[in-house]
């Protein structure tokens, strides 16, 4: 006879659908001690609980971190609420957690919430009651105890950061019974001294060692406080009323002492990319003014007696050197107008005809005798040679050719008519 046989995904199935339909699974809370805890950097949060008889595995996925409200560590004992459930490729079961808190705390984080709801209603969270952080102080207050790596952190970072600033601590009880009004006295009297700025805090600790801060008389000395106050209680990831009301919230009491005191070297480097600036800025605007300087005296120079006497003369120099430069070329040009006229007088000058053999004949009187319409016979006439003059009578006269002087080849030429 033949067995029915079941896959090993079938039988996972079945299990994993009997423990979907146990309605207790669904909302169950699980208490024990927490190890292999692993935070995982897509936001998960994987750990296993355990007691001194069993362990069980746990998840908490990244959409239900609302749940929870502190930093899981090793050891701690904690209450887990969630479901059971089939880990169906795995055949196993584990815890999805959607809330967990620490073990005998949850009536605190019930007054926490309850407090924290009825101080937001009455407004006491809201920014327009926040003070701002001066920026320069001179006085910073300290309420936290007086021992303990707090006060001394604030005090080695402020001294670091700005030596010139006097702290002021209020040594008050920042745990156990009065702790509530330890700290509410230190807020009081720190705000009527006077100081700048307020620090209210203490280093970290569990729910019950940080509840003096989430006491109601705290929220309120903090609210009433004129002073500005910077809360700063616990590691990072604690969370205290005292932090809602605060004009400030610190992660921690050693970034509460750097939000507070303002570094005073970064303030000299400032001062001195001012000082700079303004050097330079000065230097230019010197050899600007020095710039506008020269061209007044430019202009007042040219506008003096001195240097327009010196302008004028100038002026007067070029002009006579243009003017000589302009008789010189008239000269040469009136030069070489005159050797032209001279030539072309040379060629008609009756001094040269003489010498070519030609005569120049006048009356007695010396007027010129230019044909035979000019005499008589008998008239004297004068006739002028190169060498000298001769005294002569006209016998009687011939007429000839206009274009011929009637004496032959022998003669040589003829003067010019009329």
């Amino acid at each position: 006879m033949k067995k029915n046989a079941y896959s090993v995904g079938q039988v996972n199935t079945y299990i994993k659908n009997m423990f979907a339909q146990d309605f207790m699974l669904h909302g169950i809370c699980v208490k024990g001690e927490v190890s292999n805890c692993k935070y995982h950097s897509s936001g998960h949060i994987y750990f296993t609980i355990k007691d001194e008889k069993a362990a069980m595995a746990a998840v908490m996925f990244a959409g239900s971190r609302r749940g929870l409200g502190f930093y899981m560590q090793e050891g701690d004992k904690v209450l887990v609420t969630g479901s059971i459930e089939v880990y169906e490729r795995d055949g196993r079961y584990q815890l999805y957690a959607k809330e967990i808190e620490k073990d005998g705390e949850g009536s605190l984080f019930l007054q926490f919430e309850a407090l924290k709801r009825e101080l937001e209603e009455m407004g006491m969270f809201a920014d327009v009651y926040k003070k701002p952080i001066p920026k320069y102080i001179r006085t910073l207050g300290v309420v936290t105890a007086p021992t303990g790596a707090a006060v001394q952190d604030i005090r080695n970072i402020a001294g670091r950061r700005n030596p010139y600033v006097q702290v002021i601590l209020y040594p008050a009880q920042v745990q156990g019974q009065g702790a509530a009004e330890s700290i509410v006295n230190g807020i009081r009297t720190l705000d009527a001294y006077g100081v700048d700025v307020m620090i209210v805090g203490r280093g970290g600790g569990s729910i019950e060692d940080l509840w003096a801060f989430n006491e109601e008389i705290v929220a309120r000395a903090i609210f009433e406080c004129e002073t500005p106050v910077i809360s700063a209680v616990g590691h990072e990831t604690d969370t205290t009323i005292a932090d809602f009301v605060a004009d400030l919230r610190a992660p921690t009491p050693s970034a509460g002492a750097e939000l507070a005191v303002y570094d005073v070297y970064e303030l000299f480097d400032e001062m001195e990319g001012f000082r700079l600036h303004l050097k330079k800025a000065m230097e230019w605007k010197l050899e600007s003014e020095k710039g506008r300087c020269r061209n007044f005296k430019n202009l007042l120079l040219a506008k003096s007696p001195a240097y327009q006497f010196n302008e004028k003369r100038q002026y007067t120099v070029s002009l006579e050197e243009r003017l000589e430069q302009k008789m010189k070329y008239s000269l040469r040009e009136a030069r070489y107008r005159l050797g032209i006229l001279a030539g072309r007088l040379d060629g008609v000058s009756p001094a040269k005809q003489l010498n070519q053999g030609l005569a120049f004949v006048t009356d007695v009187e010396g007027r010129r005798i230019g044909g035979i319409a000019g005499t008589k016979p008998g008239d004297e006439i004068r006739v002028r040679l190169r060498d000298g003059i001769v005294n002569a009578e006209v016998k009687g006269t011939t007429p000839v050719g206009a274009d011929s002087c009637g004496f032959g080849e022998e003669i040589g030429g003829c003067f010019p008519p009329g």
